[in-house]
C-alpha cells in the first residue's frame, strides 16, 4: 500500500518524495492550459459509512460540529447556519439523509454548487434535506450571513 508507505515518512521526505529534491518551497500556478497535473498528490479519502447505531443526539451533535467545520469558509457558513436552523427538527432519516450529503462527496465545492443551484444536484444526493439546503441557500428573508453563529444557541431551550 504506498499510500501507507507515503504517510509514515517525515515531512520533509515526504516532500521530497512527492516533488522531487530542492522542492521544498512550491507556488501556485492556478489553472494554467500547459500545467500538466503531474505534480498533484490525490489523498484517497476512505469511503463514507452510515451508523446506523449512533444515538440521534450524538449523531446531531456530529453533523453540527462537521457543518461548522468545512474545507472552505463558504460551506462552513452556509452549513452551519443551516445546521443550526435545521438539525433540532430533523427526522432520523432525514439526518441520515443529510449526514451523506455533507460526508459522501469528497469535493466540498461540489456540495456548495448543488446548494445555490450552479450545477445539478446528482441523483443519489437529490432528496428532500438537498431541497431544504437549496431553499435555505436563496436566503429569502435577505438575512446577513457572514459567519457562523455562535454556541449559545445550543444552551438555549427548544422553540
Amino acid at each position: 500500500m504506498a499510500a501507507a508507505r507515503l504517510c509514515s515518512l517525515p515531512r520533509r521526505a515526504l516532500r521530497q518524495r512527492v516533488f522531487g529534491p530542492g522542492s521544498l518551497r512550491r507556488g501556485y500556478r492556478g489553472d494554467s492550459p500547459t500545467d500538466s497535473g503531474k505534480d498533484l498528490l490525490e489523498i484517497p479519502l476512505p469511503p463514507w459509512q452510515e451508523r446506523p447505531d449512533e444515538p440521534l443526539e450524538t449523531k446531531r451533535a456530529r453533523l453540527l460540529y462537521e457543518s461548522r467545520k468545512r474545507g472552505m469558509l463558504e460551506n462552513c457558513i452556509l452549513l452551519s447556519l443551516f445546521a443550526k436552523e435545521n438539525l433540532n427538527r430533523m427526522s432520523e432519516q432525514q439526518l441520515n439523509l443529510y449526514d451523506r450529503l455533507i460526508n459522501e462527496p469528497s469535493n466540498d465545492w461540489d456540495i456548495y454548487y448543488w446548494a445555490t443551484e450552479a450545477k445539478p444536484t446528482p441523483a443519489e444526493f437529490e432528496n428532500d434535506v438537498m431541497a431544504m439546503l437549496r431553499e435555505f441557500a436563496k436566503n429569502k428573508k435577505k438575512e446577513q450571513r457572514l459567519r457562523q453563529p455562535d454556541l449559545e444557541y445550543l444552551f438555549e431551550p427548544s422553540r
